[in-house]
């Protein structure tokens, strides 16, 4: 593993726990079902669903990202407006495979992926149908086109999603915004939206289910959030961050970090200590330098011990 990778002190032992009444079994295998019927339907649906305008497509992808992610009995909950339509590039923290749809069902946008998704059965498949952007996070020679990618897809118009983080972290505690990805959004001078998604219970408090954290395997997640109950998504539309207001990358990462973590349903783990709002002094800025990382999506084979995911 490339010592330049995001990593996360998070685990499932340590934060994917629930606390709460659980779904049965039969239960549990019903919203498997109605999520793989939505996912096959997506794939099916892809193909004539690009031919529509914007407005009608945005429509129906929020439609049945939002039925995704209900499917598995979370309820969204959403704060604040998407405003006009145009390029941006929608900055969020990063706690699941859910965080796909689930900012899909408020903003339908492209999403930057790491590369080994196009190989997934089905949900490869669907990403790329989906005018996924792709990354290869084991070669940082390739960060240079990927930042070339995002900027020309911003520039045509497009909402691209990126979790800067690079990594998955249980919500409870974040890690630093990389910068590679606020490049592009100054290169195409469009604004940043930031995003603040977290997954609580009804008393408020953070949920550690939909966690994927660690060497947490897919199909355990997938089990694991079936089977909850009472958790519910909030998602959090903050102010966009004009072009023009933050003249470098890093001070553009570092506004975007400080809307995000402000006001945060999280508190620390034990053991895990606050993560700075900016990367270390160590880590030098210069025009379209590759930062630490811009991937998303998730794995679906277990990673090395604390490698942590990098979902987009």
């Amino acid at each position: 593993m490339n010592v330049w990778l995001p990593t996360s002190p998070c685990t499932p032992e340590a934060c994917a726990g629930h606390r709460g009444s659980i779904a049965g079994i039969p239960r549990a295998v019903v919203r498997l079902a109605a999520a793989v019927a939505l996912i096959l339907a997506g794939i099916l649906a892809s193909p004539p669903l690009r031919l529509l305008p914007d407005r009608p497509r945005h429509a129906l992808v929020r439609a049945w990202s939002a039925a995704l992610v209900r499917a598995f009995g979370i309820r969204i909950t959403v704060h604040g407006n998407p405003g006009p339509d145009g390029g941006r590039l929608v900055v969020a923290n990063h706690i699941s495979w859910l965080d796909i749809p689930l900012v899909a069902a408020v903003l339908p946008c492209r999403m930057l992926a790491k590369s080994d998704i196009r190989a997934w059965p089905v949900l490869g498949r669907l990403a790329a149908r989906a005018g996924t952007l792709f990354i290869e996070r084991d070669r940082i020679r390739s960060l240079p086109a990927t930042v070339g990618a995002l900027t020309r897809a911003l520039l045509a118009g497009d909402r691209v999603t990126v979790f800067p983080e690079g990594s998955t972290w249980c919500g409870r505690a974040q890690g630093p915004f990389r910068r590679a990805a606020f490049q592009a959004a100054l290169d195409a001078r469009v604004p940043v939206q930031p995003v603040r998604l977290a997954y609580l219970h009804a008393d408020g408090a953070p949920a550690g289910t939909p966690a994927f954290v660690g060497d947490d395997p897919l199909t355990a997640s997938l089990w694991r959030i079936a089977r909850a109950r009472g958790v519910r998504a909030e998602v959090t539309l903050l102010p966009r961050i004009p072009p023009g207001r933050h003249p470098d990358r890093r001070d553009l990462a570092t506004a975007a970090q400080t809307a995000v973590t402000a006001g945060s349903p999280h508190s620390l783990l034990p053991g895990i200590p606050a993560q700075p709002a900016s990367l270390p002094a160590t880590d030098k800025d210069s025009a379209k330098r590759p930062a630490a990382s811009v991937h998303h999506w998730v794995s679906s084979s277990p990673a090395a011990a604390n490698s942590l995911r990098t979902p987009s």
